[in-house]
């Protein structure tokens, strides 16, 4: 159960409702309603980013990864990243990283049971941090990297913040990012501005949108895998998936995954 005290929407809390889940707030439900009616797809963004994640996790599983973490992980809402890695291999570890605590507490709650899974309370910008306390991981092997839709929250230059990351992991890893940009689309890039001040006016965490360019260096110190870093709808999309081509919530989220060297 979520906690009633907060009053202020979270980046967490609106992607819980987005994605249909039940740890979400009416202060959180109020924005991300506020920001669908400007952008109706806001709710389809979310969900492409979820089949992203899913499906990124599965292929690194493919490739022989038995250990993940996820920072920016959000509420545990159905089809997270334990459940879809455990589900292939058994005893997957698995290290949850979120800065809202309510989060912490419910996916704690939510995980009580699976002793391969923890969250913990940790803040993005601090990797050397995050790694001292994700104890249950061994970062001598090869881990999975997740950063879906979390460098969105974090302000300026993440370049070098991500190369912290990269960084710290043994040649072998992988790195999964998901992250809005800009659409080419005149019409859609306004109302895609308008959603990120109304979202940013009522959420704790503010919206950063960048170019195709600045989330493709985002990758230095790995090498990209096919199909490298495109529509994250695209990215090992189905067998026979075939894009509306006039899908603007599929226009606006780049995913890829990079082998750490």
């Amino acid at each position: 159960m979520t906690s009633q005290q907060r009053t202020k929407a979270t980046a967490a809390g609106v992607y819980d409702w987005y994605l249909n889940g039940h740890h979400h707030l009416p202060c959180d439900a109020e924005v991300a309603i506020a920001a669908q009616k400007v952008f109706p797809l806001a709710g389809q963004v979310a969900r492409y980013n979820r089949e992203f994640l899913r499906r990124a996790v599965r292929w690194m599983i493919q490739q022989g990864i038995r250990q993940f973490l996820d920072i920016g992980s959000g509420y545990p809402t159905a089809g997270n990243v334990h459940e879809i890695a455990q589900g292939y291999a058994s005893g997957t570890r698995v290290v949850y990283v979120d800065l809202d605590p309510d989060t912490v507490r419910v996916s704690n709650e939510l995980l009580a049971d699976d002793p391969d899974a923890i969250c913990l309370h940790g803040d993005a910008r601090e990797p050397e941090d995050i790694f001292a306390r994700a104890t249950p991981l061994d970062f001598a092997e090869p881990v999975g990297l997740l950063l879906v839709s979390v460098l969105p929250f974090v302000p300026g230059d993440v370049a070098p913040l991500v190369r912290r990351y990269v960084e710290r992991l043994a040649p072998g890893s992988y790195l999964g990012l998901t992250h809005i940009t800009f659409t080419e689309d005149e019409q859609a890039r306004r109302r895609q501005s308008e959603v990120t001040q109304t979202y940013n006016a009522n959420v704790q965490q503010n919206v950063t949108t960048r170019s195709p360019d600045e989330v493709l260096a985002l990758f230095d110190g790995t090498e990209l895998v096919p199909p490298g870093l495109v529509l994250a709808t695209h990215w090992n999309a189905p067998r026979g998936y075939r894009p509306a081509p006039d899908d603007q919530a599929s226009a606006v989220l780049l995913g890829g995954v990079g082998r750490v060297l």
